[in-house]
């Protein structure tokens, strides 16, 4: 089987050293790809297309097309018959078995291209197939401006082929022929989608993960990383880097206005993560964010979020809505994984500023600790993406529990004003209040024969926490789910 690989149309319009580069990368990621399925895949090419040849009888036509439809920088993948030239009429009836049986109730246009000397024009090729066509097929006639199909052939000297099936690749520009970049990613539907398509545009992508909630957080993050690394990313090796960043929620909460907390966050994680790209020569950071979807996402918000750092800030989905969103997710695969993916919300406000003010912010977060955020980013670990799910740690199961034995400690882990505002009062169960935040730093002072229920309203918080606890073997733990 041979295959005819174009580049998405922008390569073709760049100037020679740029197209020579360009086409060299996809060549070598589509070599470093296909040597996978088969050593034997060859990969030639030319300054316009690449040229794949396939082994035959060896069932790669499905694998080998499933590949190449998620490799960044190609635009069409055309599966092409190979034949010795006779005269124009073998040319036509081989287009005769290849198209008739498609042909049926279409119009039609043959668009052939020669090269090489021979004794008629391509226009004659192209008469002398077309009526070989209308005779043998039941198609609907010629339409040379707007067909329903086109029979592609190429004569070169002393062979021609035949396209076959089209398929249609992801566009965009060879991945690794733009500079790298730092992608924010906490496995939800935006981020997922703003790394996809920065990959598709040809940007090599580091993944930084700032863990607010333990590690079954973590481990859905990287899942979704590691897959969106094999399916559209896997020609270049990067790095997955957790930092854990509850401490800074924790200080967060402790010394800025409650108002304030979702853009201080951004805030501090834009500071950290500008301080990581340096050390990843990444020249961009890339974050999920869509204008006014939430809070921290108006206009004048982003504004100040985007002062913490001076690297420039990329948001891909800035203008989608979240349908859009969801529906890029769908075909990519990475919806599966968001749907399930715990929605960490222990740092969003009753009020929330949606109008910051720089000076008012900057104000807030000189009232914190700046060696918080100095020991989160000190205490970063950075993972090989192809490594991931090597070296990953499946979270504790945890037992749910409707209705606690009077033994059983209940340990209110929400925010204080959320607590204050709907209180956990039982008849005859001890019921302590730590914050989440507080729950790791507590937790080894309690007497370790007692039984403890983690409780939160709706439930993600104390199942996240609670499999963090017991990974790090506190076996006394389970949580506290009220039947509704």
């Amino acid at each position: 089987m041979k295959l005819l690989i174009r580049p998405a149309p922008e390569v073709a319009i760049k100037s020679k050293p740029v197209r020579q580069q360009q086409m060299r990368q996809l060549r070598q990621n589509i070599r470093k790809l296909l040597s996978r399925l088969e050593p034997e895949i060859r990969v030639d090419g030319s300054w316009d297309r690449v040229d794949v040849e396939v082994p035959d009888d060896r069932s790669l036509e499905g694998p080998v097309i499933d590949e190449l439809t998620r490799i960044p920088g190609i635009s069409t993948i055309q599966e092409i018959g190979v034949f010795p030239f006779v005269d124009m009429d073998d040319v036509g009836e081989k287009a005769v078995q290849a198209y008739a049986d498609r042909l049926a109730g279409k119009t039609f246009a043959v668009r052939a291209r020669r090269h090489g000397s021979h004794s008629f024009r391509s226009i004659d090729l192209e008469r002398s197939v077309g009526a070989a066509l209308l005779q043998a097929s039941n198609a609907r006639g010629v339409d040379l401006k707007n067909p329903d199909l086109e029979v592609r052939i190429e004569l070169n000297e002393e062979q021609f082929h035949i396209a076959h099936r089209r398929h249609e690749g992801l566009g965009g520009y060879p991945l690794g022929t733009v500079e790298t970049v730092m992608t924010l990613v906490s496995g939800g539907y935006d981020s997922s989608v703003a790394a996809y398509l920065m990959m598709r545009r040809g940007i090599r992508s580091h993944f930084l993960f700032f863990n607010l909630g333990g590690t079954a957080h973590e481990v859905g993050v990287r899942q979704v990383v590691h897959y969106l690394w094999q399916r559209y990313g896997a020609s270049h090796g990067v790095k997955f880097i957790s930092v854990p960043f509850e401490g800074v929620v924790a200080e967060i909460m402790q010394s800025v206005n409650h108002r304030h907390w979702g853009v201080v966050l951004k805030r501090q994680m834009l500071k950290a993560a500008a301080e990581i790209a340096r050390d990843y020569t990444a020249t961009g950071l890339v974050m999920g964010d869509a204008v006014a979807q939430v809070s921290s996402q108006t206009l004048t918000n982003l504004n100040v979020v985007d002062r913490a750092s001076d690297e420039v800030v990329l948001r891909p989905l800035i203008a989608m809505d979240k349908q859009e969103i969801i529906r890029i997710a769908k075909e990519i695969g990475t919806e599966p994984f968001a749907r399930t993916m715990p929605e960490y919300c222990g740092v969003i406000s009753s009020k929330p500023v949606t109008r910051a003010k720089l000076h008012r912010v900057e104000e807030e977060e000189a009232n914190m600790n700046p060696e918080v955020l100095a020991q989160a980013i000190a205490n970063q670990q950075g993972t090989m993406v192809s490594q991931l799910l090597d070296t990953i740690t499946t979270p504790e199961e945890v037992e749910l529990v409707q209705t606690p034995a009077v033994e059983d400690v209940i340990i209110d882990v929400r925010h204080p004003s959320e607590e204050e505002r709907s209180p956990l009062t039982l008849t005859n169960n001890e019921i302590l209040k730590i914050p989440f935040y507080e729950l790791n730093q507590q937790m080894s002072d309690l007497p370790a024969n007692r039984q403890y229920l983690l409780y939160c309203d709706r439930g993600t918080m104390s199942r996240m926490h609670a499999g963090h606890l017991k990974a790090e073997g506190h076996g006394n733990v389970k949580v506290y789910t009220p039947a509704a």
